[in-house]
């Protein structure tokens, strides 16, 4: 659950965060699904006045979307809460559930290589693929459980399956959501969608530390491959129109040799680096790159904090705090569209970190729970406005390369910060280290105050490519 300034809808959220990008599918080339006409929706950049104002709920390419994200981060909600709680109670472990948890984070390190190829790849096929190889291997667990084979070693090694699966999926929806939504709708698309991420999170992270309690955390897998096929089913219902500019087919090199594809790869990346290099997007990344290290510390230990202070059901409750949180920042994040950035950052992580650092030593459990859930609001709502800016300020046709630099660059920190994590929470204690890990929201407000350049930054309403020093034009007719 990536924080702060680089949120995707989520996360790990990814999860967060947190798909959004061109979609084409290919028959030899060419384009083979096409919506009815009765449900055709002409493409967001040339909407009539009248469309771009239509609610989304009208969209039909927003809907199935939608339904298919509120699936699939159900079925991510669930596997992340049973591996962990898995580990810990195989284990006993704070540096295997840090190991774990680091596994589960891997995307926000690998999202670099997955934007250029989601640039030039058609979407249905891979959205689709993607839940299907997760719902298969998802299976393997209880398989092992049911014949005794079940080990941390097993957990270990199917995790990296299911993640790499997730890979394409930020980028995607960073890329996506610009080319069914009008720019009008921007906002309120991305706190849709990041409301039914984060309200899932809320919702399954806290039934699946419940479900643990009651039926095991191996039962849970079977309901969560359940979740994947059905959001197959649902991806695979999107009608896919062929794009009206070049720049949004897919490219062919022009010897088509391993060299040619690579070097067409690279170039790719140093576009996305090109775009944000000089502009304030590297400062954000910079105080995005701290809070997430301190959320991997977070998740790495959060079984462990919960454990000591009840069991598996705070644990979950601990996590639905986390959601719900995000979801009230999600909610209100568009009526604090024409709030300054800057400030915003500056306000809202402060007293993040305050919540978070009195959630770790109150007295009770209760009100832990409710403090927890307090400090993410802020991280809540800069997830969403910053993912508005994204799509306002970057050309459309970089959005999936500028947003795979900007994840990785800002979520390596993720599983470092877990792996560290289990680590120091070894040493000094579980209670401790999560109060160390208040430090991360911290720091944003604290760097936001020291820098000027940042705490000036206008709203996302104000917002344009010279505010935030972006300079690079899109390669095609993008923004």
């Amino acid at each position: 659950m990536p924080t702060s300034t680089e949120s995707p809808a989520q996360s790990r959220d990814s999860h967060d965060a947190e798909a959004r990008t061109d979609e084409s599918t290919t028959n030899n080339g060419s384009s083979t699904d096409h919506a009815s006409p009765t449900d055709a929706e002409p493409p967001a950049d040339h909407a009539s006045p009248a469309d771009r104002q239509r609610p989304l709920r009208h969209n039909r390419d927003f809907r199935r979307f939608f339904a298919g994200q509120f699936v699939t981060n159900a079925g991510d909600s669930l596997y992340t809460v049973a591996v962990l709680w898995l580990v810990f109670e195989l284990s006993g472990s704070t540096v295997l559930t840090g190991i774990a948890n680091s596994m589960l984070l891997l995307p926000w390190l690998l999202q670099i290589l997955a934007g250029p190829v989601v640039d030039r790849l058609p979407l249905k096929p891979v959205l689709v693929g993607s839940q299907v190889v997760q719902g298969v291997v998802v299976l393997v667990l209880p398989l092992a459980a049911a014949t005794g084979n079940l080990t941390v070693e097993v957990i270990l090694a199917v995790v990296p399956l299911l993640v790499l699966s997730t890979l394409v999926m930020a980028p995607m929806q960073t890329t996506l959501l610009p080319r069914i939504v009008p720019e009008t709708r921007l906002s309120k698309a991305n706190s849709t969608l990041a409301t039914v991420t984060l309200g899932l999170d809320m919702v399954f992270d806290a039934l699946g530390g419940a479900f643990i309690a009651v039926f095991g955390a191996t039962t849970l897998f079977l309901f969560d491959s359940v979740t994947f096929a059905l959001a197959a089913l649902l991806f695979a219902g999107i009608g896919i129109r062929t794009g009206d500019s070049e720049d949004e087919q897919p490219t062919e090199t022009e010897d088509g040799t391993d060299e040619s594809v690579l070097d067409a790869y690279l170039d790719d990346l140093r576009a996305g680096i090109d775009t944000l290099r000089g502009s304030v997007f590297v400062e954000l990344i910079l105080m995005t790159a701290v809070a997430n290290f301190a959320v991997g510390v977070t998740l790495a230990i959060l079984p462990s904090f919960g454990d000591g202070l009840g069991g598996p059901a705070v644990y979950g409750l601990l996590l639905g705090a986390l959601g719900i949180g995000r979801l009230v920042g999600s909610v209100v994040a568009p009526s604090l569209e024409r709030v300054q950035y800057g400030k915003l950052l500056l306000v809202g992580h402060s007293l993040g970190a305050c919540c978070w650092l009195a959630a770790v030593y109150a007295p009770t459990p209760a009100l832990t729970v409710v403090l927890f859930g307090l400090s993410w609001v802020p991280a809540g709502a800069s997830g969403v406005l910053t993912a508005t800016l994204n799509q306002t300020v970057f050309p459309k046709d970089l959005l999936g390369r500028v947003s795979s630099v900007k994840g990785t660059a800002s979520g390596a920190t993720l599983p470092l910060g877990s792996l560290v994590g289990g680590v120091v929470a070894a040493v000094l204690g579980t209670t401790t280290t999560m109060g160390l890990a208040a430090l991360g929201f911290g720091f944003t407000g604290l760097y936001t105050l020291l820098r000027p350049r940042i705490r000036r930054l206008p709203s996302v309403a104000d917002a344009d490519p010279a505010a935030f020093d972006v300079t690079a034009a899109g390669d095609g007719d993008g923004e």
